[in-house]
């Protein structure tokens, strides 16, 4: 352990994050599922997830569903970016129905200009982050590195300013 390096605490445990390059789609989906669950054991305060559509990402599962549940708690925020949800919708139903129960502390936006083959993958944390590289083979890196962290929330946040409100809680209807 690295007591110059208080990061280095997170990383001593059984459960750490890992650093490193990920490949294949078998690995982001675990990624995906241990950070989440991550999220949960340590009280990450805001999570931004973004991707095109969300389409392989293991939305639908109740482990994932679980952890966002257990994640879920005053002072928590939540943000989803993406170029369309129609795949979350028809495809997510456990999350979608999370989503409704949790709407008040999730913000999800609608980037309709971007390309989505150019759109980022990734979950970002203040603690942690994964950015999919190449969404077709799932390819990218993730970690703890502060420098890496602060230039993907730049991007991110360029994302968010060009967005509008999508994927509402709840549809009103008469």
């Amino acid at each position: 352990m690295d007591s110059e390096n208080p990061d280095a605490l997170a990383n001593d445990s059984p459960k750490a994050l890992p650093d490193g390059r990920f490949a294949g789609r078998e690995a982001f989906g675990r990624l995906v599922r241990e950070a989440l669950a991550c999220a949960a054991r340590e009280g990450w305060r805001e999570i931004i997830l973004s991707d095109a559509t969300f389409a392989d990402w293991p939305l639908h599962e109740r482990s994932v569903v679980e952890s966002l549940h257990a994640w879920s708690k005053s002072g928590r925020h939540l943000i989803m970016l993406a170029t369309r949800y129609d795949e979350v919708m028809r495809n997510q139903a456990r999350f979608v129905s999370w989503r409704k129960t949790w709407g008040h502390i999730i913000d999800c936006r609608l980037c309709r200009v971007a390309s989505a083959a150019d759109f980022p993958s990734v979950i970002w944390s203040r603690s942690w982050f994964m950015h999919r590289l190449d969404s077709q083979h799932s390819l990218g890196v993730c970690g703890h590195d502060r420098e890496r962290s602060v230039q993907l929330r730049e991007a991110l946040d360029e994302r968010i300013r060009d967005s509008v409100p999508g994927f509402p809680s709840s549809t009103l209807g008469l």
